[in-house]
């Protein structure tokens, strides 16, 4: 077995303290003889989302040697809020302890710098592994193997019962729904999501009809009516498109396979043999069922009349660029909203509104980037949303927009390039429907439906603005070195097959901070040239590396995609670094 590199894992801080511990406050001296996996993670990334359901059943396997932590690591102020991640712990079913960290205490004693980050600590309290991003379970499971081989015989592995301790389950008609429809009937179909079902609610908007899709939905959140009168359902965990008939109470797949889209899957083609990712809401648009695709930062569409899908806008990269469809970059679409010309989208981790026309152009209505979110209204310039899910076309053309991290009910007026607060106290709003002269919002935190006559006046609302409160990086001018680390896992060798089995994507904003070494490329070491001039700014880095086990017997080895996104927010000083290394899997030893 290869020798490791020995760094003593940091103490566990965080001053929000313990969830799933029955108020129990850890150390890592507590959890001593176990294989401690310390998940960073903050409940608006979808990509945190996945590495979630990744490591379930790691930590089913291996319950009695590993504990799994989770350290909560605020991107957003809501996401800073302690019961907000009470909320979110439940909404996801996260059955470990977590660490709240509001200030990133931790987040900055580990030098993480991405959302999802895995590090692995061995028995005797020192750091083995570190990975950012999706899809390394296997590679993990691999490790935990050789840990609980190496130090069962080293005398230092202690078994037993985890730290895990289940919270009171609390009694509700809803639970986290997400979004909700209005039926022909009269009556509302709501994504009940926590409880992986649909619930058909009475027009009071409280009184139960009926429970649909036990055991079908995972997490089901975007619902839309189709023309044939069924209803369209993002079945977002399970990463597929289904329909529910009212009618028949008949539950169809229309889309996907059941498997998560991972970068060089199919992007086109039979509806049911291309995998999804996270697919968020749903609308129907332009003859066809446009979807907001979370989990890759796309739109798709689903074509009935040819049973088909295919990417309709967006590359896979995460950040705000308008221009042609397929040239556009998103950053989570989680919100869609249909009137003749626009498609409205809720790009949430962009806090921003959006829309397409008819010749397939994206445009920002309101939103600047990854990093600045609030709550201001005035001029769509400069008006400022946190983590919007949601948005509602009305009659007058303007779109009311669900601002969930705010807790309000904004609304986007194209006619004057104004936005206004339509209502607050609402609690991580997360979508809404116009009955009548009024407009129904779903409050997921709330665990309810709430019943709002559309103002005539705007409610008028302290303004603040907000910066993602992450740690800066100070580089030097000039030349800068860019390592993005990358070991391939025990048993893994890099797939060279097809070609580089490497990716490498370098941007900038504002783009002027970089005089050299933007652009894509396929090895994942760069030198990059920093302006001077430019005092501040956010490099985007996107890496991706494909290995496959490396086991000469087997003719057709198991493949594996790495893959993350990062935005490290820089500043440019006279004693800044010269190297900027980034793990995307193993240890820096640079």
């Amino acid at each position: 077995m290869a020798t490791r590199a020995r760094v003593r894992a940091p103490e566990l801080i965080g001053k929000g303290g313990w969830l799933n511990t029955g108020d129990h406050q850890y150390t890592l001296a507590d959890l001593r003889g176990r294989i401690v996996i310390l998940d960073f993670w903050t409940f608006c990334c979808v990509n945190c989302l996945h590495v979630l359901d990744e490591l379930r059943e790691l930590e089913e396997k291996h319950r009695d040697t590993v504990v799994i932590i989770g350290v909560h690591s605020p991107k957003f102020v809501h996401e800073a809020e302690h019961q907000a991640v009470v909320d979110a712990v439940e909404r996801y079913q996260v059955h470990h302890p977590v660490l709240d960290d509001p200030e990133l205490a931790t987040w900055k004693q580990y030098a993480v710098r991405a959302w999802p980050t895995l590090v692995v600590i061995d028995p005797e309290g020192y750091v083995v592994a570190q990975h950012a991003g999706e899809g390394h379970a296997h590679a993990i499971e691999q490790l935990v193997g050789e840990l609980v081989a190496e130090h069962a015989a080293k005398g230092t592995l202690r078994r037993g019962d985890g730290p895990y301790v289940a919270p009171e389950p609390v009694a509700t008609d809803l639970r986290f729904p997400g979004k909700t429809v209005l039926l022909p009937s009269g009556n509302f179909l709501v994504s009940d999501s926590t409880r992986n079902q649909l619930v058909e609610l009475a027009p009071d908007g409280e009184s139960v009809v009926r429970r649909i899709g036990d055991g079908e939905f995972n997490e089901p959140q975007g619902l839309a009516l189709l023309p044939d009168g069924r209803i369209a359902v993002a079945d977002t965990v399970n990463h597929s498109i289904r329909a529910y008939d009212p009618e028949s109470g008949a539950i169809e797949t229309l889309a996907g396979t059941g498997k998560q889209w991972w970068q060089g899957s199919p992007t086109s083609g039979p509806a049911l043999d291309v995998s999804l990712s996270s697919p968020w809401d749903v609308a129907w648009w332009g003859e066809r069922l446009w979807i907001a695709m979370a989990g890759v930062h796309q739109l798709w569409t689903y074509d009935p009349a040819t049973g088909t899908v295919e990417v309709a806008a967006g590359t896979t990269n995460e950040g705000l660029v308008d221009g042609p469809a397929a040239e556009a970059w998103f950053a989570q679409p989680s919100g869609l909203a249909a009137t003749e010309d626009r498609l409205w989208i809720a790009d949430s981790e962009t806090s921003a509104v959006r829309w397409i026309d008819r010749d397939l152009v994206v445009h920002t209505a309101v939103g600047t980037g990854l990093f600045d979110f609030g709550h201001r209204d005035g001029a769509a310039g400069q008006a400022l949303l946190q983590h919007p899910l949601g948005v509602t076309a009305l009659p007058d053309g303007s779109v009311a927009i669900s601002d969930t991290y705010n807790h309000a009910l904004r609304r986007y007026d194209p006619a004057v390039g104004q936005v206004t607060t339509l209502a607050t106290d609402l609690r991580e709003p997360s979508g809404a429907v116009l009955v009548g002269d009024d407009i129904v919002v779903v409050e997921s935190a709330r665990h309810r439906l709430t019943r709002l006559r559309l103002p005539e006046e705007a409610v008028r609302v302290e303004s603040v603005a907000h910066r993602t409160q992450r740690a800066t990086t100070e580089v030097a001018a000039g030349k800068l070195q860019l390592d993005v680390v990358f070991q391939a896992p025990a048993g893994q060798k890099l797939d060279t097959r097809y070609g580089p089995s490497t990716r490498l994507l370098v941007s900038s904003t504002p783009p002027e901070l970089l005089i050299g070494g933007d652009g894509a490329g396929t090895d994942l070491s760069r030198e990059l040239e920093i302006d001077p001039a430019v005092a501040e700014g956010v490099l985007h880095v996107s890496a991706m590396a494909a290995s496959c086990d490396d086991d000469p017997e087997n003719e057709y080895p198991a493949c594996h995609v790495h893959q993350q996104d990062w935005g490290v927010p820089v500043r440019v000083s006279a004693d800044g670094a010269a190297r900027l290394p980034l793990v995307l899997a193993g240890m820096d030893q640079g």
